[in-house]
């Protein structure tokens, strides 16, 4: 008796362990970035563009934010349909037929794809094939191909967490399963399907390799063209460390780029936590 509460007490430890480890490493994270880039942080810095003889030596970076919030839009419009209606069929349709296992299998698949074959094929079908050019546009897209897994599998959790006593109830009565969709089925899970948009805005907002040959450009002065390549956080982030152009102002648009995936992260959190006991219950 004696050795299984031993044992139990050494498993608690391990797993208390495991998750402090992961909020001790965010904080270290965080702090490092507030530390070194911190002092960068001003009103010009958020709304001024990129100045000096290097450009991102002086300035701002007003025109990155512009690009990379531009840039998540139109992956999140163009991915969160297609995401939803797969969803929609693997939960509500399928009925765990072949073909469903099939895509679910193809989604896997996609979520292990490295993010620079994304860039590669985002550039061989939008900029070459398509002749969108590097651009907005192009990169916008190559970003929803990126996360269009992603939300599928969310989404498909957030209507698979719906009660199946809706559903039940629904057929008993004999609702088409179209309206129960929906009047009930979507109502109840939107908290989560919510919350999975903004999981992948955040995801879409910090990928590089993706727009580095289909979007990315070294300096613009935050106007907004389709057809026209955009600065994005996390290229010019790249540039700034991998140039050594400025260290100090490096650290200082990281921090930016995760105050907002954080942002982002801490509405998904809370529509997770406040509103989705009402999807299980």
């Amino acid at each position: 008796m004696r050795a299984r509460l031993w044992i139990e007490f050494i498993w608690r430890i391990c797993f208390w362990g495991a998750g402090l480890s992961v909020v001790i490493v965010l904080i270290a994270i965080i702090g490092l970035l507030v530390l070194r880039g911190g002092n960068v942080l001003s009103w010009e810095f958020i709304t001024g563009i990129p100045q000096g003889l290097f450009l991102g030596m002086a300035g701002g970076i007003f025109p990155a934010i512009v690009g990379t919030l531009s840039l998540v839009a139109i992956a999140t419009f163009a991915a969160a349909i297609p995401a939803l209606f797969t969803a929609i069929y693997l939960v509500e349709y399928s009925n765990a037929s072949a073909f469903s296992q099939y895509i679910n299998l193809g989604i896997q698949a996609m979520i292990g794809i490295p993010s620079i074959l994304i860039g590669l094929f985002g550039y061989s079908f939008f900029v070459v094939y398509l002749n969108l050019g590097v651009s907005l546009l192009s990169g916008g897209f190559t970003l929803a191909v990126m996360i269009l897994p992603t939300l599928v599998v969310l989404m498909r959790d957030a209507l698979d967490a719906v009660d199946d006593d809706y559903r039940l109830l629904g057929e008993s009565l004999g609702v088409s399963r179209c309206y129960l969709l929906q009047r009930v089925i979507l109502p109840v899970a939107s908290p989560r399907l919510l919350s999975a948009l903004l999981l992948g805005m955040g995801y879409a907002g910090g990928a590089t390799a993706p727009i580095m040959v289909t979007a990315a450009t070294i300096m613009s002065r935050g106007s907004i063209n389709l057809y026209n390549p955009v600065m994005a956080l996390p290229y010019h982030l790249y540039i700034l460390f991998s140039q050594h152009i400025s260290v100090e102002r490096a650290y200082g648009t990281a921090l930016v780029l995760v105050m907002m995936l954080l942002f982002l992260n801490m509405i998904s959190f809370y529509l997770r936590s406040r509103y989705g006991r009402r999807v299980i219950s």
